[in-house]
């Protein structure tokens, strides 16, 4: 479940347990239990792939098409139905290291976030590794379809996107009072629509 709670705090993000994260003015919950979860774990943030296989995963979808760090979280969350999202803490070191290694560089944009795209070494370096990074494609694509068959999976999955998209939108600190307002207004009004069901 997720509602608005119009209090007024300073800004931030603060996380509690149980699945309720506190940003300004207003606090989001939900509750994505555990069926179908590869891995387990709370939230979807349990560690999924080690450094190695997260930095062939992150490499391959940079290969399918330029992205910048919160694409590539949006897109391996998509991918296991919302059962997994690597947090920003892992992700973006792991593009820094990929770019030091010459495997993906720094694309012209015109949007603010730094976009990549894989290098020829970056090709070579996949090419080098097919099998075992086939394998942990199948694996995202496994992991979404249990998900999938579980019940309200179409709902954890709206909900793990929610969460993903107010982490990126307001997570910056630099949020004005007049946008925090019209976020909660928007949550309290699905929350409104969802009761009238």
């Amino acid at each position: 479940m997720f509602r608005g709670n119009h209090h007024h705090r300073g800004f931030g993000a603060h996380f509690g347990p149980h699945g309720k994260r506190q940003w300004g003015p207003f606090t989001v919950e939900w509750d994505v239990r555990g069926e179908g979860r590869g891995g387990g774990g709370r939230g979807g943030r349990r560690r999924m792939f080690g450094g190695d296989e997260l930095r062939l995963v992150l490499l391959k979808l940079i290969e399918e098409s330029p992205r910048h760090g919160y694409d590539l979280i949006r897109e391996i969350e998509t991918r296991t139905g919302g059962a997994y999202a690597p947090s920003p803490g892992v992700v973006y070191p792991t593009i820094t290291m990929l770019a030091d290694m010459g495997l993906i560089a720094e694309q012209a944009s015109d949007d603010a976030k730094k976009v990549f795209a894989i290098t020829t070494a970056g090709q070579a370096h996949l090419t080098e590794r097919e099998e075992e990074v086939e394998a942990l494609m199948e694996r995202l694509t496994a992991i979404g379809t249990m998900r999938s068959r579980g019940d309200g999976s179409p709902v954890r999955r709206a909900m793990g996107n929610l969460r993903t998209v107010l982490q990126h939108r307001l997570g910056d600190g630099e949020v004005s009072q007049e946008t925090l307002h019209a976020v909660a207004d928007f949550i309290d009004e699905a929350a409104r629509k969802v009761e009238r069901l």
